[in-house]
């Protein structure tokens, strides 16, 4: 980080959400530069989360949430503007950090011999107040594979694993990478109880992830950015309504007869199968209520049940991942963020040593 940011004092970042209290910020961005030579990773960045909230910073591949993260988490210098967590510099006062943050890497930073409770009883270690290593098992649900080496366990029990480590410390800010990544159903429940667990209690939770359903499940507010730039920031009703295009989405049997459902529905409503069985039906921009009312829902499921078809989604809104690609446009990223390698976090959190 440049002299002329670690120069700055601490309170002159504030949260850029309008209206928020600073006093609850646990993790602020300010107009953040991150460059990698002439690579332009994140381009003036900015955002808030607050203690006992899940934030979920979304984007396509590339889009910059890894250097963003890894900047916050202290392991990579950002070029200009500025970070706070918990009030601290990143970079400058990484030490002093490291002992209030949990971080939950998607792959890595295990010793592959070592069951669960030997790496739970380890890290606990580097801790002057850490949490009980068997209570955490027992939260994660992995009591009965607690002597199983880390590399035989399966995927979701690594992730769940990989989860009370990250707990251990008892910290204030939980930075969670693909959490539910690799878990299956029963897991990513355990997984999603205890976000919520720790958020309920003042934890403040940021989390990155592809599986946009988990986030929003999870996620109290979400921001999403594309080329290392904001593009949205809301909760997730407020991105999927703020998109909303007026349709209703439901299914069906495959290869119905559009023109006949649309014409029963309104004049000028129009029906399209978007794949086999998952139809779109939208009114005409220049009726009356362009958007769904009760009438034009009641007309569609009454030509359903004339002519005996199932209906089996029903939904007049759309998901966060239809918003999300709304607002990316659609577009997949599958160029890398031009990363320069990472200081190993997994090292990092095992040199965290006592406070």
């Amino acid at each position: 980080m440049d002299h002329a940011d670690a120069a700055q004092p601490q309170d002159a970042v504030a949260p850029t959400k309008a209206g928020s209290d600073s006093s609850d910020a646990a993790v602020v961005c300010s107009d953040v530069v991150i460059r990698y030579g002439d690579t332009l990773a994140v381009d003036r960045l900015s955002f808030t989360a607050h203690r006992g909230e899940v934030l979920a910073l979304l984007g396509p591949n590339g889009a910059g949430k890894t250097s963003t993260v890894e900047a916050l988490e202290g392991y990579r210098p950002v070029t200009s503007g500025k970070m706070r967590v918990l009030g601290l510099d990143p970079g400058r006062d990484h030490n002093a950090l490291v002992a209030r943050i949990g971080v939950m890497l998607q792959k890595g930073g295990v010793y592959p011999m070592l069951g669960p409770a030997q790496v739970l009883h380890l890290f606990a270690a580097y801790y002057d107040d850490p949490e009980d290593p068997d209570a955490l098992l027992d939260l994660v649900g992995l009591r009965g594979a607690r002597r199983t080496p880390w590399r035989r366990l399966s995927g979701g029990e690594q992730q769940r694993l990989a989860l009370a480590l990250a707990l251990v410390g008892k910290p204030e800010v939980l930075f969670l990478d693909e959490p539910t990544a690799g878990v299956d159903p029963e897991g990513r429940i355990v997984v999603r109880d205890i976000i919520t667990s720790v958020r309920d209690k003042g934890m403040c939770v940021l989390l990155t992830t592809h599986e946009l359903a988990e986030a929003e499940r999870v996620a109290d507010r979400v921001v999403i950015i594309d080329h290392g730039r904001l593009l949205a920031e809301g909760t997730p009703a407020e991105l999927a309504s703020g998109t909303a295009d007026g349709s209703v989405r439901f299914s069906t049997d495959p290869g119905i007869d559009t023109d006949s459902l649309a014409a029963a529905v309104a004049p000028g409503a129009t029906v399209v199968e978007e794949r086999p069985g998952a139809y779109r039906l939208m009114l005409a921009s220049d009726t009356p209520s362009p958007t769904p009312t009760p009438a034009a829902v009641a007309a569609l499921t009454s030509w359903l049940a004339e002519r005996g078809l199932s209906l089996g989604d029903l939904r007049t809104g759309q998901s966060l991942e239809e918003a999300y690609l709304s607002i990316t446009g659609s577009r997949t990223v599958t160029e890398p963020e031009g990363d320069q390698p990472a200081v190993p976090r997994g090292r990092g959190r095992r040199s965290r040593g006592r406070r």
